[in-house]
This record gives structure tokens, sequence and C-alpha cells, in this order.
């Protein structure tokens, strides 16, 4: 399955707000509404709320995308920020705020710098995975070759 890449970077940023809130306000309502969209996304990336909000909103009125991206890494980094949220989450319920802050701080981050700069940190990461078994992938394909 092939992604274009404007997709999550669009989730990384209402991602971003949804974590700043959750951060300010310590709300374990917001991480767990997260939790299940990171959970949902990493399983099929294209049920993805933020992603169906992408493709029903913002697609229709840019460009076609030049390079696709393969779904596997952003599948992984959705995964990851679900333990990272769900981390935050037990640490609010379980009154120790500053493993909830941490968690939801270090989510937040990696979300801002995917959706500000596009470097997805958890893709990043599944593609380093890939390489150190020997079975290294392309980060993105241009749209004439998929």
């Amino acid at each position: 399955m092939l992604l274009d890449p404007r997709a999550p970077r669009f989730a990384a940023a209402i991602t971003t707000a949804v974590l700043a809130v959750a951060l300010i306000t310590g709300s374990t309502l917001l991480l767990t509404v997260q939790a299940v969209i990171f959970a949902v996304t990493a399983a099929n990336p294209r049920f993805g709320l933020y992603g169906l909000l992408y493709r029903a909103v913002v697609a229709p009125r840019i460009a076609a995308p030049t390079e696709l991206e393969p779904a596997a890494p952003v599948r992984f980094a959705q995964l990851v920020g679900l333990v990272f949220v769900v981390v935050a989450a037990i640490g609010f319920l379980a009154g120790v705020p500053a493993l909830g802050l941490a968690a939801t701080g270090a989510a937040l981050a990696a979300a801002f710098l995917n959706a500000a700069f596009d470097l997805c940190l958890g893709c990043v990461g599944y593609l380093a995975l890939r390489r150190l078994a020997g079975r290294p992938m392309a980060a993105r394909v241009p749209v004439g070759l998929s």
C-alpha cells in the first residue's frame, strides 16, 4: 500500500494540536481519543480519522502527489505514538503526572517535527530497523514508478 506523503504530515499537524491541548490540560479523554486514532491508523492508514479528513477535504483541492510512500513506516510510527499516549494516559490516571507529562511531551515533539519539518521519527526508526535487519526499502517512490 502506498500513501500520499502529505496525508501523514497533515495528520501530524492535527495530532500536534490535540497533544498540545492534552499536555496543557492533562486530559486523559483527549489522550484516549488520540490513542484510538493511532490504533486505527496503525492497523490501516486508509481508515485513520485524520487520513479520511485529508482525503475528503484537502486532497481534492491540491495537485496530485508527485511521489508516494510505503504505508509500513507510517503504520509503525502510529504504533509508536499509540504506545506513548497509552503510557501518558496511564501516568495521569495512576496519579503520576510526571510520567503523563513526559510521555505526552515526547509524542507532541515527534508529531510537531513531522508536521513542521516533514521529519517522521517513527518512520526513520522503521527504516533504520529494516536496514539493520538487512531488508532496506525506499522511503518514497515517484508516482510513475509505483
